[in-house]
Order: C-alpha cells, then structure tokens, then sequence
C-alpha cells in the first residue's frame, strides 16, 4: 500500500523543493496538502509531477473558506489532483460549547459536503482531540458531528482520539463506514520529546500502531498519511515512519 505524508510536519524545514525531493527519495509516492502549499497550485503540482509524486487528499481550508469561496477552493483541488477535501479544524474561538453548537456545526459541513461531491470530489473532517470532550449533556462533539453530517467522510487522527482520552480501536470500529482515510503518528512516553510537544516518530512511541492498522484496514481505510506535528528532525520522522509502516 502506498504511503502519504502530511506536509504540515514538514512546514519547518522548506524549502519546498528540497522536501518533496527527499519524500521520493525515501520512498513516498503520495503527500498531504495544507494551506502552505496553495499559493500557487500549478507550480507545486509540477513540482509534484517531477517527482513522481501525488496529492489525493488535502487540508483545505477552513470551514468558513469552504462557504464563502467555493470556486476557489474547487479550482485549487483540481490543479493539484486532490480527490479528497479534508476540513481540518475549526479555530478555537469557533468551538461550541454545547450540543446544540456542534450540530449546528455538522449541518454546516452536510452542506459543504454535498457541494463538494457535485463537483465530482470527497469531503471530511479531520479531528483533534477537542471533539472528544464531553458536554454538559454527557454527548461527545464527534459523535454529534458524525451524526448531523452523515455523509461526510471522517479522515481519523488515530493519536489525537488518544490525545482526546478515548480508545482508538472503539472508535473505528463504531466507525468503520465512516473512515475513510487515517493520519498515522505516534505518542512519545510521558515527559519525553517535550521540545516535539510530545509525538514521536511512528513506531517509536506508545501507540500500538500493527493492531490499529490491522482495524483501520478491516474498516476499509485505503489512505495512510504519515504526520508529526513537530518534528525536531523532518528527515528523522519521514525515514523512520514509512520503515515501521512497511512493516505492518
């Protein structure tokens, strides 16, 4: 299976050239996008190509960029060959703080959602470890989401559900019809790599990585992407997470 890397953790350490060269070196054969790599499409598409290299999925965006300036955002995917529309997050002075909120928040992604598949594309949210924060009313804002969106596409961040307090492998289970794509990154041990906000590099953490793929392959999740949120080491963390990924 081939393997994907989120160019986010590699933000720090461009240029870009220089990056997607030693991705293809190593043995990548596909990237993740994200708002740094959209200010010229065409360009960073040819960059792509030279290398052999593709982008099926992105972080498009906000929310809000999704609503207001769709042409846009349409047009970027398709020059860069995304197939996959990834919402990443909402902003922290746009989480809600009740029920109410986050369905108003999952009606809001129904209809984006629906616009993007009319165009012929995949949309999602990716999440973080707020949406497993319980409510007053005991419910959990992904659940919720999932629910009033129930078309959309759920690209898992298997460390942050972890992150959120919850067990991985429940929740992929639950939702297996819904997981579509899954971010594979790995939880230092506690009080390490504290200069990386605690990741570390896939395989050398304390994720149990063989037995979560194995689920998020029986659910049918087709796209793996590499990621660190932080990595001291770009090189470091892309050489030794597609090693252990080939290991599964």
């Amino acid at each position: 299976m081939d393997v994907s890397f989120q160019l986010y953790s590699a933000r720090e350490f461009t240029p870009w050239p220089e990056v997607i060269e030693m991705l293809a070196n190593l043995g990548y054969t596909q990237v993740e996008g994200f708002g740094g790599n959209y200010d010229d499409p065409a360009a960073f598409r040819a960059l792509l190509d030279k290398h052999g290299l593709k982008m099926p999925s992105g972080h498009i965006f906000p929310l809000d960029a999704f609503e207001n300036d769709m042409p846009k955002v349409l047009d970027i995917a398709k020059t860069l060959g995304i197939e996959r529309l990834f919402c990443p997050a909402l902003p922290p002075e746009q989480r809600k703080a009740d029920a109410h909120g986050w369905r108003e928040v999952g009606k809001r992604l129904e209809e984006v959602g629906e616009k993007v598949r009319d165009a012929g594309l995949r949309f999602g949210w990716h999440n973080h470890d707020f949406e497993f924060a319980t409510l007053a009313d005991g419910g959990l804002p992904m659940d919720i989401i999932l629910d009033t969106a129930p078309n959309i596409e759920w690209e898992a961040d298997i460390a942050w559900i972890v992150r959120g307090g919850q067990n991985p492998i429940g929740w992929i289970e639950r939702y297996a019809d819904r997981i579509t794509t899954a971010h594979v990154k790995d939880i230092a041990p506690e009080g390490e790599n504290t200069d990386e906000d605690g990741w570390a590099d896939v395989g050398h953490g304390t994720m149990h990585w063989k037995t979560i793929h194995q689920a998020l392959v029986k659910a049918g999740v087709d796209l793996f992407v590499m990621e660190h949120d932080k990595p001291a080491d770009v090189k470091r963390f892309a050489t030794r997470s597609i090693e252990t990924f080939k290991t599964f």
